[in-house]
């Protein structure tokens, strides 16, 4: 039976809910998925599996709560939109509320695959309506929007939603003429803010005319440098192009109008300023009365807001006024070089060296090296089979060598992420196995940035770091020894750059699809029926010698799962099971890394669960010790429904039988190097398993 529930409105709430309705009243020409739930919720349709969603007492918006008795198994409402194509880039504009431990979640569902991908998310609770923009790219495979609410445990905690709205342009586009502002905010200034304007520019607060703007006036200004901020919404994919928009001013001499962009971490940078001649061609006499237009380069490769400011001089006053905020992918005049993309410098040296080089006065001192599975020496970071390089190797051991990595030009005036994988190898004094240097090319010059700490061997350890340079530069990987007798070799692999800060992830969201256990265990359960053990959560070496790794795949510090063999009898089973995960029609990638080190390793087998079989399905098989290594294995299936996937671990005959996975990806279509061909499953088909 279907419940109506009354919320408490504040009168700031009251206000922003009346503002709302009149604005989905007046809204006329939408494309699917869009939803004022006014009575109904259009084309979307609720899981019946989860909780329920109700309409409000005034049938104005939908909202789920605490859960029923009959309902507290379940964990979320989930709503699926209608099938949309988007040829063109558009905006979502989501209007919702969250009290309590309440937290909402906008999902793209799309054929074929098994993860939903996350396109936003909040936790936050609030007293009034919050709107959230996120920009939808062109898509030429159709997909569904999902929304997931979760109510929490809490009491009183709820998720109401009010309109979701898809319109054909950029979340940062704005011609102000509806009440949601497209999702702008004002950075609240105790003196001087801006302000919706209507009419003639004079006086705006005043005229009736018709068209709406952005204002801000020095009136209140009290100090020498009162300053206000209008603030686009943050955007949620790179994009890069053209900002357009059109200003006034007056009193021009008593305020600075400015343009920056501001990252998640609070770090500005100017695109454009009003008071040099140069940022446009108009005389700015106090007479200027004209709306002026101005193209902006905007690049933004990783989350950012787009900031305009006003800043006062209180003795001098004056006014600004914005409108028409627009946005192209084309660049404002063809010669604006595009942006950088910093992937010419990612190498993983399966095929090659990629873009690095070495001086040929030092002679190529590093090589490019691959190690067989073995328990002695690991293999690269890669696949643990594949290739790396290594320097003063076996080959080319000296003393007093200096062996020089140069990568290629990186562009000036960027923010660059920097990721590498290092492994020493049998350096008695590791004070100068490896450090990276900036050489700036103009100059010639090079600065240190990063030199090697860690003491551990025989293990991959990740290293990141953020630079920054105005000036084009070069990244240079240095191996320095003196002494023939406190010497090793130091391994180098998985080089990549990102821009942006490594602090700060390229995206808001995790991808539910990935799992490296730095978390938890991202929905994995551990089966307590079926087996006789557990998968335990660690980080570091496992507590028995000669077996299990000494550390993660991830980073060689962080967390994986693990058998503890020293827990278990000879065949006992320890099996995970992932949530569960959606049939698909065409083939899946399962990418995993397991460890399998120890001589009386067991059995480590990946299955395919389904409530429509007796039977797991097996996928994937190892026995028996494997070496040092972390080793990638890559299972292409397909299965038409429901299922979950499997990792059963079998302990071997001692307690040197640790077995470790980590790193666990699931891909739409097959896998390009598959340790086996596809295994096709069908309600009444038999397996196809290639081993």
């Amino acid at each position: 039976m279907e419940r109506s529930v009354h919320l408490h409105f504040t009168p700031e709430k009251m206000m922003n809910y009346l503002l709302l309705s009149l604005l989905a009243a007046v809204q006329a020409d939408v494309l699917p998925g869009s939803c004022s739930f006014e009575g109904s919720t259009c084309d979307y349709t609720a899981d019946p599996a989860g909780l329920s969603w109700t309409f409000s007492s005034t049938g104005h918006f939908i909202m789920v709560d605490e859960s029923p008795q009959d309902e507290q198994k379940k964990e979320k409402a989930v709503l699926v939109g209608p099938e949309v194509a988007q040829q063109d880039w558009s905006c979502l504009r989501l209007v919702y509320q969250l009290t309590g431990s309440a937290s909402l979640q906008l999902l793209r569902r799309s054929e074929g695959e098994s993860f939903d991908h996350m396109l936003w998310s909040a936790h936050s609770p609030s007293e009034s309506w919050l709107i959230a923009s996120i920009d939808l790219q062109n898509s030429t495979e159709p997909y569904k929007i999902v929304l997931e609410g979760r109510p929490g445990s809490a009491e009183g905690s709820s998720v109401s939603i009010f309109e979701v709205d898809i319109s054909d342009k950029y979340c940062i586009e704005c011609d102000f003429e509806e009440s949601h502002l497209c999702g702008y905010t004002n950075q609240w200034n105790g003196n001087v803010n801006w302000y919706v304007g209507r009419g003639v520019p004079n006086e705006p607060t005043y005229s009736d005319g018709p068209g709406h703007y952005m204002y801000v006036d020095s009136v209140h200004a009290k100090t020498l440098q009162d300053v206000a901020k209008l603030v686009t919404p943050m955007t949620t994919v790179p994009m890069s192009g053209c900002l357009s928009f059109q200003y006034q001013q007056d009193r021009v001499e008593g305020h600075l109008f400015s343009v920056y962009s501001r990252d998640r971490a609070g770090q500005y940078q100017e695109l454009w300023k009003a008071d040099l001649p140069e940022s446009n061609h108009v005389d700015w006499g106090a007479e200027t009365q004209v709306w002026i237009p101005v193209q902006v380069a905007l690049r933004a490769p990783y989350p950012m807001e787009v900031v305009f400011e006003a800043s006062f001089n209180s003795l001098k006053g004056g006014r600004v006024l914005l409108d028409n905020i627009s946005f192209s992918p084309e660049f404002c005049s063809a010669g604006t070089e595009p942006t950088f993309d910093p992937k010419v410098a990612n190498c993983d040296f399966e095929l090659g060296v990629c873009q690095y080089t070495q001086n040929t006065e030092d002679g190529e001192m590093w090589k490019r090296v691959s190690v067989k599975p073995n328990i002695y020496r690991i293999g690269d970071h890669t696949t643990g089979t594949g290739s790396f390089l290594l320097a003063n190797s076996r080959f080319t051991l000296q003393s007093g060598y200096v062996h020089r990595l140069y990568g290629p030009p990186l562009p000036g005036n960027q923010k660059y992420c920097l990721r590498f994988f290092y492994s020493l190898r049998g350096f008695s004094k590791t004070a100068q196995a490896l450090a990276v240097y900036l050489y700036d090319t103009a100059s010639a010059k090079q600065d240190k940035i990063w030199t090697q700490t860690g003491q551990t061997r025989d293990i991959w350890i990740q290293a990141e770091l953020t630079i920054q340079s105005q000036k084009a530069i070069q990244l240079v990987f240095i191996s320095t020894c003196k002494s023939f007798w406190t010497c090793g070799s130091v391994g180098l692999d998985d080089i990549s750059i990102s821009l942006g800060d490594c602090e700060l992830p390229l995206g808001p969201l995790p991808v539910p699809s990935h799992c490296n256990f730095e978390t938890g265990l991202c929905g994995y359960t551990q089966d307590k029926q079926g087996d006789e053990a557990d998968w335990v959560l660690v980080r570091g070496p496992t507590p028995t010698s000669y077996t299990g790794p000494k550390g993660d795949h991830t980073t060689g510090a962080g967390h994986y799962l693990h058998i503890e063999a020293s827990l278990m009898l000879a065949g006992h089973r320890a099996r995970l099971s992932s949530s569960l995960l959606r049939g698909s029609r065409g083939p899946q990638c399962l990418l995993f890394f397991y460890h399998m080190y120890g001589s009386g390793t067991g059995q480590l087998s990946v299955l395919l669960h389904s409530d429509l079989e007796e039977k797991d399905r097996l996928l994937w098989v190892r026995n028996g010790e494997q070496g040092i290594s972390w080793f990638r294995a890559s299972v292409s299936y397909q299965y038409d429904h429901q299922h979950q996937i499997v990792f059963e671990a079998t302990r071997g005959p001692s307690v040197r039988s640790d077995i470790a996975i980590d790193d666990i990806i699931f891909q739409k279509g097959p896998c390009k190097d598959a340790d086996q061909q596809i295994s096709h499953f069908s309600l009444f088909g038999d397996q196809n398993i290639i081993e």
